[in-house]
């Protein structure tokens, strides 16, 4: 059984989810279907890549991973395939993909023939793409080779050798805040010394917490989630909304020698 993940910005309220899955499965039933989100915010690649690339890992090898974010983002846009890491990737050539690999190469890669899109749905063109993978095909048989790929640069902290000043890329489901700061580079700039997390006008943060439940009811905190990155957020509260927390705000941390 093949494993297809899909993340798209398609919401829930319509029913453009189920007509992708359908042509999915209409085309090959030996497939097992997991969503990895349908919430992403409409046309926001960052985030699509930002889902995914926190997930992919986590799949079996030779899982197949589909995107369908900002699929129409110029007028001759096109979808390719790629194969990396033992995984499968198919969706938009917008850019979506460098921002998970930083280092992707055309070898990797082949772009999906644009007559068969130009004649069919986008369900239609993927589903058709997801089978070819299942019957064995090679990727110069579903495509053809590519001169460059879109390449998109993510919004990274800037750093000083005092300062930290990072930007709110996600706000969870329990308006946890995610801020696009690593625990590794946070460790290396801080170099055993105190912080001072500051957002909006407030009373600064000043330790890293290993749980919610290290500071008290309603009380805000800073951890580093899962997936590595930092997370403001409130014990048993909802820090987007109690603080005016929102995506793609900066946020500062100011080391203390």
């Amino acid at each position: 059984m093949h494993i297809v993940s899909i993340t798209t910005d398609f919401g829930l309220q319509d029913y453009y989810v189920a007509e992708l899955k359908a042509h999915i499965l209409q085309r090959s039933t030996d497939i097992q279907l997991i969503d990895v989100s349908h919430s992403v915010d409409s046309h926001d690649i960052v985030q699509a890549a930002h889902f995914l690339d926190n997930v992919f890992r986590a799949f079996p090898p030779k899982s197949i991973h589909l995107v369908a974010v900002y699929n129409y983002y110029d007028k001759y846009s096109r979808f390719i395939l790629i194969e990396r890491e033992g995984h499968f990737f198919i969706g938009p050539d917008n850019g979506v993909f460098s921002l998970i690999f930083d280092d992707l190469r055309t070898e990797e890669a082949v772009v999906l023939d644009h007559s068969e899109i130009s004649n069919k749905s986008l369900a239609e063109v993927f589903a058709w793409t997801v089978g070819c993978i299942v019957e064995g095909k090679s990727l110069d048989q579903i495509g053809s080779s590519m001169d460059h790929i879109t390449q998109k640069m993510g919004i990274k902290p800037v750093v000083t050798r005092s300062q930290i000043r990072a930007t709110i890329i996600h706000v969870d489901h329990y308006e946890n805040v995610i801020i696009n700061l690593k625990k590794d580079q946070f460790e290396k700039i801080r170099n055993g010394r105190a912080f001072q997390l500051y957002y909006k006008q407030t009373d600064p943060v000043t330790k890293v917490s290993e749980d919610y439940a290290d500071v008290p009811i309603t009380d805000v905190m800073c951890l580093f989630n899962s997936a590595g990155y930092m997370e403001i957020g409130i014990n048993m509260g909802k820090a987007s909304s109690m603080l005016n927390l929102n995506k793609n705000e900066t946020i500062q941390i100011n080391f203390l020698d």
